[in-house]
Order: C-alpha cells, then sequence, then structure tokens
C-alpha cells in the first residue's frame, strides 16, 4: 500500500498545533516510542468482531464521554462516574432490546479538539484557540495558550492510569450484574428517572435468583460480573498516534495501540488528507464523523480507501447532521451505501449538528434537539431498511449543567452558570445521558 505509520507526514494536515520548540517535540516523539503500548491489538480485533455484529443489528453500540478529558478534572470519582453510568445506560438499553451492548467510552485518550477557528477572541484581544489539554491550556492568556509537547506524555500517563482503573472495575467486580442497585449515581437516585431505573433493577434482581437457581452464577458464567469497555478518542494529532502505532506480533499487521477504536472528524476527513492517509494502514476498527456537507459519491470514495476489503466491523460511520438537517441529508447517504453493497455500522452522534448559543451567553445543546435527531435516526433507517447500529454521546457522571432540558432535570439557560464545567462542548450530565437511554430502549422494542 506504500504505507506507513509516519506516511501521513507527506500529506496536507489540518487542526495540527504549531509547536515553536521543533527540538523539544522531537524528543517527546522519541520517548514515546519507545512507552508500552496502551492496548493490545488482540483487543481490537475482539472490538472489530463485535461491531461486524452491531452492523448486522445483532448488537447495539453505545459510546459516550468526555467532550475533551481534562487534567485537571482527571480523578477516581469522575472514572468510577462515568463507568456506572456507561453501565447503567447498557443494562437499560440491553434489557429492553434482549441484544448485547458493546460499549465504547470516549476515554483514556480524547484530549484534543478540533475547533472551528485557528484564533479566539475576548474584548478585543486575540489569541491561538484553545485545542485541549494534550496541546495548550484553557486560560486566556498568551502563555497559556503557547502549544507544549510534553503535554502529550502527560496525555498518555493520565491515560495510561484509566484504562488500568476501568480494567480493574470491569474485572473486580464493579460490573456485577448482582449491584446493579449499586450503580446508581447519588444525585439521581431520589429522581422519578433514579426510581425508573430502582424498578428495572428490581426485575434483573429477580432474573438472577432464578439463573442462580438453574445454577448459574459468576463462578461458572464471568459474564455475570464482568464486562468489557473499549476505549476511544479522534486521533486529531497525527505524531502522537504515530508514536503508538506499533506492529502485531501475531500479524504483521500494523494497529494504533493508543485505543481500541480511533475516529477521524468532520473536519479532518479529506480524501486526500493526511488523517485518511494514517487511517487507511492502521487496522483497529475506526470511525468518521459524517455531517451534512458529505456527499454520496465522497463517502463512497472514503468508504474504499478505508476499508477497501468491505470488511464487517471495520468502519463506523457517525452521522452528526443536526436535527434539522438529518432527514434531508442521510436518507441517501443510507441508500447509496446499501446499493453498493458496502458493510459499514451507522451510529447516531445527535450531539455535534445541535449545537447553539444561550440566551445568557453559554454555548449549549437543548436536550429536545438531541432527542429529535436520534428519533429521526431510527425513523429514517427503519424506512430504508437499514440497521440502525448505535449512538454517540458526549456525557458525563457528573451533575453538571451545560445542555438544557430534559423531562429529569430541566435545566434552562439561566441554570447553565451553575455547573458549567466542561472544557469544550457542553455535555448531557447523567439524569440527561439515562433519560435518553430509556427513550432509545423504548424506541428498540416498539
Amino acid at each position: 500500500m506504500n504505507w506507513s505509520p509516519s506516511s501521513w507526514r507527506d500529506f496536507p494536515i489540518k487542526q495540527q498545533p504549531v509547536y515553536e520548540d521543533k527540538e523539544l517535540l522531537q524528543k517527546v516523539e522519541d520517548e514515546l516510542r519507545g512507552y508500552p503500548p496502551l492496548i493490545f491489538a488482540g483487543e481490537a480485533r475482539n472490538l472489530k468482531a463485535d461491531l461486524a455484529k452491531v452492523g448486522r443489528g445483532e448488537a447495539f453500540l453505545l459510546q459516550g464521554g468526555d467532550c475533551a478529558e481534562s487534567f485537571n478534572a482527571f480523578n477516581a470519582k469522575n472514572i468510577k462516574n462515568l463507568f456506572k453510568l456507561i453501565l447503567q445506560m447498557a443494562v437499560v438499553l440491553t434489557f429492553s432490546s434482549g441484544k448485547p451492548v458493546i460499549k465504547v467510552g470516549r476515554m483514556a485518550g480524547q484530549f484534543a479538539k478540533p475547533r472551528s477557528s485557528d484564533f479566539e477572541s475576548q474584548d478585543g484581544v486575540e489569541l491561538p484557540s484553545y485545542r485541549g489539554d494534550i496541546v495548550n491550556e484553557i486560560g486566556f492568556d498568551e502563555r497559556s495558550r503557547v502549544p507544549d509537547p510534553t503535554k502529550l506524555i502527560k496525555a498518555y500517563n493520565q491515560s495510561a492510569a484509566t484504562l488500568n482503573l476501568l480494567r480493574a472495575f470491569s474485572r473486580g467486580g464493579l460490573a456485577d450484574l448482582n449491584e446493579v442497585h449499586g450503580w446508581n449515581l447519588d444525585f439521581i437516585a431520589d429522581h422519578e428517572l433514579g426510581q425508573k431505573y430502582e424498578e428495572l433493577s428490581d426485575k434483573i434482581d429477580r432474573a438472577m435468583k432464578f439463573i442462580a437457581a438453574c445454577g448459574i452464577n459468576p463462578e461458572n458464567t464471568p459474564q455475570l460480573n464482568q464486562t468489557t469497555l473499549y476505549t476511544s478518542h479522534e486521533a486529531l494529532l497525527l505524531n502522537y498516534e504515530e508514536m503508538l502505532t506499533r506492529v502485531d506480533s501475531m500479524t504483521g499487521d500494523w494497529y494504533d495501540c493508543s485505543a481500541h477504536m480511533l475516529w477521524i472528524g468532520d473536519r479532518t476527513r479529506e480524501l486526500n488528507g493526511a488523517h485518511v492517509e494514517f487511517f487507511r494502514g492502521i487496522k483497529n476498527p475506526i470511525g468518521c464523523k459524517v455531517g451534512p456537507s458529505m456527499k454520496a459519491d465522497e463517502l463512497i470514495r472514503l468508504i474504499d480507501i478505508l476499508n477497501p476489503d468491505n470488511e464487517e466491523g471495520r468502519l463506523n460511520l457517525i452521522v452528526r447532521m443536526g436535527a434539522d438537517k438529518v432527514e434531508e441529508h442521510l436518507p441517501p447517504l443510507l441508500r447509496r451505501v446499501k446499493a453498493e453493497g458496502k458493510n459499514v455500522v451507522w451510529s447516531c452522534d445527535p450531539m455535534h449538528g445541535n449545537i447553539e448559543k444561550s440566551s445568557t451567553g453559554y454555548k449549549t445543546r437543548d436536550f429536545d434537539n438531541i432527542l429529535k435527531e436520534v428519533k429521526l435516526f431510527f425513523k429514517i433507517h427503519k424506512n430504508e431498511g437499514t440497521v440502525a447500529g448505535g449512538i454517540h454521546l458526549e456525557m458525563t457522571g457528573e451533575n453538571v449543567t451545560e445542555c438544557t432540558g430534559s423531562r429529569s432535570c430541566g435545566i434552562t439557560a439561566e441554570d447553565l452558570e451553575n455547573r458549567y464545567h466542561t472544557q469544550c462542548d457542553p455535555r448531557l450530565n447523567a439524569d440527561q445521558a439515562l433519560e435518553l437511554a430509556f427513550v432509545i430502549s423504548d424506541t428498540l422494542n416498539a
């Protein structure tokens, strides 16, 4: 294929920081090249097999986590709460649909963010944009906005620690189906939504007692108290991704070992661009954001480049149209991909196309618009005879006030300032994410 982990450097690239100290950058890259991989190729192959089931409609994909992970918000409590929220949502979806839920976190590497402009202005002062903690700092001053190569090392170390804790949670008993009541987050428990979850937990408890009476227990069936949570992030900084791309000793293939799944953003998916060049050579399951500007011919060419063997589970097309555009733009893409016989996973990102500015000046997303796009996504797939494979959400296990609306918490524009903690874009809080899971479960069960 005339491909190597560094061949992307010969292609035009967007959304990259400009490092002033090239010598320090080279030193950091050399150091990262010698670090251990964060994931193993066999795990990525397992995810690809799971995503193949999603593409066939035999499983459902739940992908979610932070808009941009924060160095300062890095602690065990935040990681645990997001893990528990993903478990809650998964059990709601599994119980209603009868299908396994493939869980993929936007975590342990989601530090870089593309920006609509290279510069930000405040009170007449213009500075380089904040591009995530892996690049520069959020403070609005010249020193904070200088890209710092050493942040690549800190991002690696925090990703490694996050992965270590996630593996412990997944295998150490926190995911035990006998403990579903314990997954309920404190600030949800007393709400109507928490009570609805508790009712579901009671049903699972009765089912667990029944199968235990039949002789099925965690000792002979580990799936009852263990789970698998894969990791993912947007592979924006290709110098970081290159340093963690390794040859698998079993197959001789290249894998990006920074995460189980990587995706290309809607701003960096040029057919002749560096990101598509890098992605075509790694064997991980990969994703690509599909916005309203995507045309059918372009999408088919992109699929042919990224998945030339038409492999099931290889390519996840993450649709982010916006509630007012999805009905117009998604059906032609579905029809063309179906007519061409392409094997893809279709998932819905109802977050990125629904950003707006509130009356109080905060960037937000309205829950009703998020819900509208999700419902339309499922309806369109049903009409076209294609598989609505999953959901992709920016969310947190914390009790933040960043997205307006929802029955569960009813956040108004005036409430946003109370707990607006995001590093970049507004996230669903745990109430809103769980409410959305119940709505999706009703759709899957219809």
